[in-house]
């Protein structure tokens, strides 16, 4: 027998290496949906253990603000303090403010408990405190048709004050934060490492929290006690949506199969 004879007689048949393509695709879509489903599964446990540790958080927060007011650690005390260890825990005060260092921090209050609501600002200044090292006090809100005289502070209360409020963890910006407008002292985070910048003096060392003070008296502004309560937490309905695309995979995968040998045997 020639050589050509024997090549012949070993090359593979076209439709022999059709079949072959075709049970490649076919192996390779099952391996991608059973991946699929385990991937829904994991992201849908993921979820219930973010929605566990959101629930943790919420249930620690309402036993936070009920409790009585208590001083911040004193000065000695803030060198690794944890700020999320006092994050909504009421807190009481005693300082000075320095008004001329007054930022005002752009919002929208939505659902507020006092007069006012709408686009307007924190008036934000540091409390120089009487055991020493500085604190900023987010005195409440202001509508923003009313903002421009209290940019220095307006009639903000001159020597030593005590305030009560809630201890707030900083906010960190994020990619579609501006940057601070230095020039109006305006800023879109209360973020205590941005908001140090405006300091007109030498605030010495700063506290890790600023403070949300309560509300002051009916219809006075600043509006204080607009502190919010209310977080988002939709990680059951995210969880429910991962299950469900776990359970459907493998249903339409199952459907494909049948499919493709209804069609194989019709032949």
């Amino acid at each position: 027998m020639s050589e050509l004879s024997k090549n012949a007689g070993q090359a593979e048949h076209p439709f022999q290496t059709e079949a072959k393509k075709q049970a490649g695709s076919k192996t390779g879509f099952v391996v991608l949906m059973l991946a699929l489903t385990g991937l829904f599964a994991y992201l849908g446990n993921w979820q219930l253990e973010r929605l566990a540790l959101k629930n943790a958080r919420i249930s620690a927060v309402e036993q936070r603000v009920g409790a009585a007011p208590i001083p911040l650690p004193p000065l000695d005390e803030w060198v690794g303090f944890d700020p999320q260890t006092y994050d909504f825990r009421p807190v009481k005060v005693s300082g000075t403010f320095d008004h001329r260092s007054t930022v005002l921090v752009f919002t929208y209050l939505a659902d507020a408990r006092g007069r006012y609501s709408g686009p307007g600002y924190w008036v934000v200044a540091p409390l120089t405190l009487a055991g020493g090292g500085t604190v900023f006090v987010n005195r409440g809100f202001v509508p923003q048709a009313q903002s421009e005289e209290f940019k220095r502070g307006g009639a903000g209360p001159r020597g030593e004050v005590s305030i009560v409020g809630l201890a707030r963890a900083s906010e960190m910006p994020n990619t579609f934060t501006p940057g601070s407008d230095f020039p109006n002292r305006v800023e879109w985070v209360r973020n205590i490492d941005r908001l140090m910048m405006f300091a007109e003096t030498d605030l010495g060392p700063v506290a890790p929290v600023y403070i949300n003070a309560d509300a002051s008296g009916e219809g006075a502004l600043p509006q204080g006690g607009e502190t919010r309560l209310v977080f988002p937490n939709r990680h059951l309905e995210y969880a429910l949506t991962w299950f469900s695309l776990a359970v459907l995979t493998p249903i339409m995968l199952i459907f494909w199969l049948w499919r493709a040998w209804r069609q194989r045997n019709a032949k």
